[in-house]
Order: structure tokens, then C-alpha cells, then sequence
């Protein structure tokens, strides 16, 4: 089945041809230099930058794989969560597409196709053998951090196993690096700058270390970072600036992973899947395996084309979903909100349960 995937719920316009697992094409126009000086994505900005390029993206990435729009089998076009201008140009696009050449539209929500994206095989690549189910995938992205049971392909096969109360670990990058003067997107920047770092030379918390609790937090190491900053001054290019750095790394890894690894043991589960834009993350990666290892637990790392925002992703997650029966042609919708339940509350009230029940047995 030849699937296009179209994605636009942020700051990529993208587009992508995906055959199974086989990713045939896959392309991205990116948006960080549109919204670098704002220090943040622009939700206006971002909707007429998808505008503009979506078109010649999905013509971009049709040539690259070869194919007409008539060889397609089905669409599948992002359609939660996301900003709701930017969600709002994709689907319109893919259902004017699929009406001209009577396809299937499915609409695919963004986190099941990153918990998804470790199946793909790109090209240029070694070629790997699927991924079995279940496993936990660890989701940690600029919008999103979550721990989930993935029992399959399906929305109603994944199970969130417990979230972050407030800033996902890719917004705590970007907010650390914006009060340090280092720019924007933070991640890469603190990560390069992390690897010429000790990750001991500074005094951070460590956030939500309660081992029974498989939520996440991580506003509070942020401000640890700012008391930091307010007392001892903004560190210039030197090693206070990698230290620091390091440091804040140092505890967002370990923080995941050590979380990731007590879920994995609560589900009688050997296999953890990364997942998400901070899954490109070079000590999350690296570290991430050590500590599994040492727990024999497996990480599977996805390559880094399947980290970041793709269309692929949402190809592959699309194909399940048609395979099901699924067509959502004259009925699809957008949300800001993941179709995923949640369990974890963001801010104060109730917690979630510290030992969620598995969604069935394997």
C-alpha cells in the first residue's frame, strides 16, 4: 500500500511516500529560521509559512518516490495535536486531494505516529526488523513528554502510563537555553554545549525523583537553573556555561530513562522505544543505553530522520489506521488534544494511580 503522508501541526511543512515500512520519500520544509527571533514558534506565522509550501512539498516528495498522485492507495494527513492554523492547512489540503482521486483520508494524531516512527526504514539504511509489541514507548518532544504501553499500531492499542505535570522536556531546553542567551531551538544547542561539560560541576535537583510516581516535572529544575543564574550571574562562554549545561542534561536523562525503566518493570516489558524530537538528544541516546543494559532491558533508538517531525511517521501510522477500515473523508476534524487518554493532570489536583493496570496480557 502506497501511503502519503502530509504533516503540518507546528513549525514543518512535510510530506512523505511510505510503502509498508519503507519510506520512499521524505520531505521537510522547516520553519526555525522564520521563528528564531521571536524565540519561539509564531502559531500566525507558522500557518502561512505551511500555506505557502505545503503544495510544492507534496509535489517534492511524490518525484522523489516516483510515483502520481493517481499511484497512491490512501492519504493520511495530522490532524491532533497541533496549532490549530497550522492543523487546519494540512487536512484541508489532504481532503481536497483524496476527493479528486477518490482515496481514503485518515486523520493521524502526532504522538501516536512518533511512537510509531521507530518501525520505518529509511533509505541509505541498514534494514532492521520491526519492533515487537508491546513496549514502552518514552515520548519526549518540544510539546510532549509521556510514558506509554504500545500494544500495537492502533490509537486504542496505547495506554499513557504517566506524563509531565507541566513543561515537556523539550520546552524545559528551549526555556533553559533562552535564559542562558543561547538562542533558538535550545536542544541542540544545550546538548553540543553539554558534551564539553561535567555534568557534576553544578548542584541541580533532580526533578520528581519519587520512585514510585511515573510522572514527570520538569518547571522546577528549570528554576533551579534560574536561582543558578541569579546568583552567580549568566555564564559566559567558558566552563561555567558548559557545566551548567551538562548539568541540566545530566538530570533530564537520567530522569526519563530512570522513569522509563520502573514502567518497562510495572509492565513486564523488556523493550523501551525513544520517541519525539528530544529523542535526538546525544546523551539521552548514548546514556540511554547504558542504564538499560545495565537494568537488561532493551533501547531502541530510532535514526535521527525519525526523531524530529516527519510525514513518514504519519504515512506509516495512516496505513494502520486504513487497514482497520478506517476513512474519515467528509468527517475529519481537528483538535489541539491528543486523541491518547490521559491519566496525568497538569498543575495540582489528583495524581495518578503509581501502578496503572496493563491493558492486557501478551
Amino acid at each position: 500500500m502506497l501511503v502519503l503522508g502530509i504533516e503540518t501541526s507546528c513549525d514543518e511543512t512535510a510530506a512523505a511516500v511510505v510503502s509498508g515500512r519503507h519510506v520512499l520519500s521524505d520531505v521537510i520544509h522547516s520553519q526555525i529560521e522564520l521563528h528564531a527571533e521571536f524565540g519561539g514558534v509564531v502559531p500566525e506565522l507558522a500557518s502561512r509559512d505551511h500555506l505557502k509550501n505545503a503544495e510544492p512539498v507534496i509535489r517534492a516528495a511524490l518525484a522523489r518516490a516516483e510515483v502520481g498522485l493517481t499511484d497512491i492507495d490512501a492519504i493520511a494527513v495530522t490532524c491532533r495535536p497541533g496549532l490549530s492554523g497550522a492543523l487546519l492547512v494540512g487536512t484541508q489540503l489532504a481532503q481536497a486531494l483524496a476527493w479528486s482521486q477518490d482515496k481514503p483520508l485518515v486523520g493521524v494524531d502526532h504522538l501516536v505516529g512518533h511512537l510509531l516512527a521507530v518501525q520505518l526504514e529509511f533509505p541509505g539504511r541498514e534494514p532492521s526488523p520491526a519492533v515487537p509489541f508491546p513496549y514502552v514507548g518514552l515520548l519526549a518532544s518540544g510539546g510532549h513528554t509521556a510514558l506509554y504501553r504500545v500494544d500495537g499500531p492502533l490509537p486504542s492499542d496505547i495506554a499513557e502510563l504517566g506524563g509531565t505535570r507541566d513543561d515537556a522536556a523539550g520546552e524545559a531546553y528551549d526555556k533553559v537555553a533562552k535564559l542562558l542567551g543561547l538562542g533558538y531551538p535550545g536542544g541542540p544547542i544545550v546538548d553540543k554545549l553539554a558534551q564539553e561539560g561535567d555534568p557534576d560541576g553544578v548542584e541541580l535537583s533532580i526533578p520528581m525523583a519519587q520512585k514510585d510516581s511515573l510522572e514527570f516535572s520538569f518547571s522546577g529544575l528549570k528554576t533551579n537553573v534560574m536561582r543558578w543564574v541569579h546568583e552567580h550571574g549568566k555564564p559566559d562562554n567558558d566552563k561555567n556555561l558548559r557545566d551548567l549545561c551538562a548539568a541540566f542534561q545530566r538530570r533530564v536523562v537520567d530522569t526519563l530513562i530512570g522513569k522509563a525503566l520502573v514502567a518497562a518493570e510495572r509492565q513486564s516489558i523488556d523493550t523501551i522505544v525513544l520517541g519525539g524530537g528530544v529523542a535526538a538528544n546525544s546523551e539521552l541516546r548514548l546514556r540511554g543505553v547504558e542504564l538499560c543494559r545495565a537494568r537488561k532491558v532493551r533501547l531502541v533508538v530510532p535514526p535521527f530522520a525519525a526523531c524530529t517531525d516527519n510525514a513518514a511517521m504519519i504515512a506509516y501510522a495512516g496505513a494502520a489506521l486504513v487497514q482497520a477500515g478506517g476513512d474519515d473523508r467528509g468527517r475529519l476534524t481537528i483538535s489541539p488534544k491528543t486523541i491518547l487518554p490521559r491519566l496525568t493532570q497538569k498543575g495540582g489536583g489528583a495524581r495518578v494511580s503509581a501502578s496503572p493496570r496493563p491493558l492486557r496480557a501478551r
